[in-house]
């Protein structure tokens, strides 16, 4: 199945892309997902998307784990918002 991973604000930045296009197996979970993101990018880009405070959204509704993915979703790395 494929799945559209979308970062915004500082993670975005912090990847250097807007969304990588991923395909997962059918079922897949937030560890698969994970370890798709794992073989693409550094390993401090992926400890910055699993920092305690990043949220996620799957579908633009945010979500806890454990997640179950379905072919087409769309998932967000959302991070901490500050402001002032």
């Amino acid at each position: 199945m494929s799945v559209e991973v979308r970062f915004f604000a500082s993670l975005r930045e912090r990847v250097g892309t807007a969304q990588i296009r991923l395909d997962l197996p059918d079922p897949a979970g937030l560890d698969d997902l994970l370890g798709a993101l794992g073989r693409r990018l550094p390993d401090a880009d992926l400890a910055a998307l699993t920092a305690e405070n990043v949220r996620l959204a799957v579908n633009q509704t945010l979500v806890a784990p454990p997640l179950r993915l379905c072919d087409g979703d769309e998932i967000a790395f959302l991070p901490p918002v500050t402001g002032g």
